[in-house]
Protein backbone atom coordinates (compact mmCIF):
# COMPACT_ATOMS: atom_id res chain seq x y z
CA UNK A 1 0.00 0.00 0.00
CA UNK A 2 1.47 3.37 -0.52
CA UNK A 3 0.96 6.65 1.10
CA UNK A 4 -1.45 9.60 0.56
CA UNK A 5 1.27 12.93 0.94
CA UNK A 6 -0.45 16.34 0.87
CA UNK A 7 2.21 18.83 -0.55
CA UNK A 8 1.38 22.12 -0.65
CA UNK A 9 3.31 25.85 -0.90
CA UNK A 10 1.81 27.55 2.25
CA UNK A 11 3.26 30.76 3.51
CA UNK A 12 4.14 31.53 7.42
CA UNK A 13 0.62 32.57 7.76
CA UNK A 14 -0.79 29.84 6.09
CA UNK A 15 -1.94 30.79 3.17
CA UNK A 16 -2.19 28.31 0.35
CA UNK A 17 -2.72 31.13 -2.68
CA UNK A 18 -0.25 29.15 -5.01
CA UNK A 19 0.86 32.96 -6.56
CA UNK A 20 2.11 33.72 -2.82
CA UNK A 21 5.06 30.68 -3.51
CA UNK A 22 8.67 31.26 -5.08
CA UNK A 23 8.69 29.12 -7.86
CA UNK A 24 12.37 29.48 -9.19
CA UNK A 25 14.73 26.33 -9.83
CA UNK A 26 15.35 24.87 -6.48
CA UNK A 27 11.73 25.26 -5.70
CA UNK A 28 10.49 23.63 -8.38
CA UNK A 29 12.84 20.94 -8.46
CA UNK A 30 11.90 20.15 -4.95
CA UNK A 31 8.41 19.40 -6.50
CA UNK A 32 9.56 17.99 -9.42
CA UNK A 33 11.33 15.15 -7.68
CA UNK A 34 8.28 14.31 -5.28
CA UNK A 35 6.47 13.79 -8.17
CA UNK A 36 9.12 11.27 -9.33
CA UNK A 37 9.71 9.82 -6.25
CA UNK A 38 5.13 8.92 -6.46
CA UNK A 39 3.29 7.16 -8.66
CA UNK A 40 0.27 9.78 -8.77
CA UNK A 41 -1.05 12.92 -8.53
CA UNK A 42 -4.56 13.67 -6.90
CA UNK A 43 -6.59 17.19 -7.10
CA UNK A 44 -9.49 18.11 -6.73
CA UNK A 45 -11.59 20.06 -9.47
CA UNK A 46 -10.29 23.47 -8.89
CA UNK A 47 -6.74 22.59 -8.71
CA UNK A 48 -6.74 20.25 -11.71
CA UNK A 49 -8.45 23.14 -13.56
CA UNK A 50 -5.81 25.79 -13.01
CA UNK A 51 -2.91 22.83 -13.74
CA UNK A 52 -4.51 21.72 -16.66
CA UNK A 53 -4.74 25.59 -18.12
CA UNK A 54 -1.00 26.12 -17.94
CA UNK A 55 1.30 22.96 -17.82
CA UNK A 56 0.32 21.02 -21.25
CA UNK A 57 1.30 24.19 -22.79
CA UNK A 58 4.65 24.48 -21.10
CA UNK A 59 5.22 20.78 -22.02
CA UNK A 60 4.66 21.26 -25.84
CA UNK A 61 6.49 24.44 -25.59
CA UNK A 62 4.00 26.87 -26.52
CA UNK A 63 5.24 28.86 -23.15
CA UNK A 64 9.09 29.94 -22.73
CA UNK A 65 10.19 28.10 -19.15
CA UNK A 66 12.94 27.48 -17.11
CA UNK A 67 14.73 23.98 -18.03
CA UNK A 68 13.57 23.00 -14.32
CA UNK A 69 10.30 24.05 -15.08
CA UNK A 70 9.63 22.44 -18.60
CA UNK A 71 11.10 19.29 -17.06
CA UNK A 72 8.29 19.54 -14.18
CA UNK A 73 5.82 20.00 -16.95
CA UNK A 74 6.85 17.13 -19.30
CA UNK A 75 7.01 15.26 -16.25
CA UNK A 76 3.56 16.22 -15.07
CA UNK A 77 2.02 15.80 -18.59
CA UNK A 78 3.07 11.83 -18.26
CA UNK A 79 2.21 10.82 -13.90
CA UNK A 80 -0.99 9.49 -14.05
CA UNK A 81 -3.33 12.11 -12.45
CA UNK A 82 -6.47 11.50 -10.44
CA UNK A 83 -9.80 14.66 -9.79
CA UNK A 84 -12.42 14.34 -7.55
CA UNK A 85 -15.42 16.30 -8.33
CA UNK A 86 -18.48 16.10 -8.27
CA UNK A 87 -19.30 18.39 -11.47
CA UNK A 88 -16.30 17.33 -13.81
CA UNK A 89 -17.23 14.23 -15.88
CA UNK A 90 -14.60 15.00 -18.51
CA UNK A 91 -10.78 14.75 -18.67
CA UNK A 92 -8.45 15.71 -21.82
CA UNK A 93 -5.16 16.22 -19.98
CA UNK A 94 -3.25 12.86 -20.67
CA UNK A 95 -3.69 10.16 -18.26
CA UNK A 96 -6.28 11.48 -16.05
CA UNK A 97 -8.70 9.83 -14.48
CA UNK A 98 -11.81 10.66 -12.59
CA UNK A 99 -12.75 9.39 -8.99
CA UNK A 100 -15.85 8.10 -8.68
CA UNK A 101 -17.79 7.07 -5.63
CA UNK A 102 -17.40 6.88 -2.02
CA UNK A 103 -14.49 9.36 -1.12
CA UNK A 104 -13.32 7.17 1.67
CA UNK A 105 -12.97 3.75 -0.28
CA UNK A 106 -11.81 5.04 -3.50
CA UNK A 107 -8.99 7.05 -1.76
CA UNK A 108 -8.07 4.31 -0.31
CA UNK A 109 -8.29 1.96 -3.21
CA UNK A 110 -5.72 4.72 -5.02
CA UNK A 111 -3.58 4.27 -2.18
CA UNK A 112 -3.29 0.34 -2.26
CA UNK A 113 -3.02 0.44 -5.53
CA UNK A 114 -0.15 2.70 -5.85
CA UNK A 115 2.96 1.29 -4.11
CA UNK A 116 5.02 4.70 -4.82
CA UNK A 117 2.23 6.55 -3.09
CA UNK A 118 0.54 9.41 -4.20
CA UNK A 119 0.41 13.13 -4.09
CA UNK A 120 -2.23 15.29 -3.57
CA UNK A 121 -1.99 18.92 -3.63
CA UNK A 122 -5.19 20.68 -3.34
CA UNK A 123 -5.74 22.04 0.32
CA UNK A 124 -9.85 21.67 0.51
CA UNK A 125 -9.50 18.21 -1.15
CA UNK A 126 -7.02 17.73 2.06
CA UNK A 127 -8.74 18.75 4.26
CA UNK A 128 -11.88 16.27 3.38
CA UNK A 129 -9.41 13.54 3.37
CA UNK A 130 -7.57 14.25 6.98
CA UNK A 131 -10.92 13.86 7.97
CA UNK A 132 -11.49 10.63 6.68
CA UNK A 133 -7.98 10.23 8.15
CA UNK A 134 -6.44 8.98 4.91
CA UNK A 135 -3.39 11.56 4.54
CA UNK A 136 -0.03 9.77 5.58
CA UNK A 137 2.55 12.39 5.53
CA UNK A 138 2.56 16.17 4.77
CA UNK A 139 5.10 17.69 2.57
CA UNK A 140 4.90 21.59 2.90
CA UNK A 141 7.18 23.90 1.52
CA UNK A 142 6.83 26.98 4.09
CA UNK A 143 7.21 29.88 2.16
CA UNK A 144 9.13 32.99 4.05
CA UNK A 145 6.62 35.21 3.36
CA UNK A 146 3.36 36.57 5.73
CA UNK A 147 0.87 37.64 3.21
CA UNK A 148 -2.34 38.51 5.57
CA UNK A 149 -5.49 36.88 3.41
CA UNK A 150 -6.44 33.28 2.06
CA UNK A 151 -7.18 30.70 1.33
CA UNK A 152 -5.62 29.57 4.36
CA UNK A 153 -4.58 25.62 5.02
CA UNK A 154 -7.29 23.68 7.10
CA UNK A 155 -9.65 26.97 6.49
CA UNK A 156 -12.58 24.94 7.58
CA UNK A 157 -11.53 22.84 10.20
CA UNK A 158 -10.58 19.94 11.28
CA UNK A 159 -11.98 17.11 14.12
CA UNK A 160 -9.38 17.25 16.25
CA UNK A 161 -5.71 17.94 16.35
CA UNK A 162 -3.09 15.98 13.98
CA UNK A 163 -0.02 14.93 16.03
CA UNK A 164 2.69 15.15 13.36
CA UNK A 165 6.46 13.33 13.71
CA UNK A 166 9.13 15.41 11.96
CA UNK A 167 10.81 13.32 9.26
CA UNK A 168 13.31 16.28 7.94
CA UNK A 169 13.73 20.29 7.43
CA UNK A 170 15.78 21.30 4.32
CA UNK A 171 16.74 25.42 4.16
CA UNK A 172 16.54 26.76 0.58
CA UNK A 173 18.50 29.65 -1.07
CA UNK A 174 15.29 31.68 -1.50
CA UNK A 175 14.51 31.24 2.24
CA UNK A 176 11.64 28.31 1.90
CA UNK A 177 11.98 25.26 3.97
CA UNK A 178 10.95 22.17 2.87
CA UNK A 179 9.29 20.29 5.82
CA UNK A 180 8.60 16.92 5.74
CA UNK A 181 6.07 14.96 8.42
CA UNK A 182 4.46 11.56 9.33
CA UNK A 183 1.65 11.11 10.90
CA UNK A 184 1.39 10.01 14.61
CA UNK A 185 -0.98 6.49 14.40
CA UNK A 186 -2.42 5.04 17.85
Amino acid sequence: MGLLTFSINVTLDGCVDHQEGIADDETTAFFTRLMNEGGAMLWGRVTYEMMESYWPTVARGDVEASPAIRDWAVKLENKPKYVVSSTRKDYRWNNTRHVVGDLRSEIQKLKDATPAGVLLGSGKLATELDRLDLIDEYMFLVQPRIVGHGPTLYQSGLPSTRRLDLVSAKPFRCGAVAMHYRRQRG
